[in-house]
């Protein structure tokens, strides 16, 4: 659906994800869904916390993911 958002995970990404790139990932999802680039002050906050649990949402699906071909060094950092 969101081509331009780029994989988040390792080996895609060679370092952890950081919370600029999940929340410009977010940011990305929500403006797709929603069909706004930029929403009108009316719908702005709506907008604001979507984004918000998207990035959420995200950050705790990679912290739970568990990437086979790891070694323990790259798991943690």
């Amino acid at each position: 659906m969101c081509r331009s958002i780029k994989t988040l995970r390792p080996p895609q990404l060679a370092a952890e994800a950081t919370e600029e790139e999940i929340r410009a990932a977010a940011l990305q999802y929500v403006r797709k869904v929603s069909g706004f680039r930029t929403p009108a002050a009316h719908n702005r906050e709506v907008f604001e916390r979507a984004v918000d649990a998207v990035a959420e949402a995200t950050a705790a699906l990679l912290g739970g993911l568990e990437v086979r071909g790891r070694t323990p060094h790259e798991a943690t950092g």
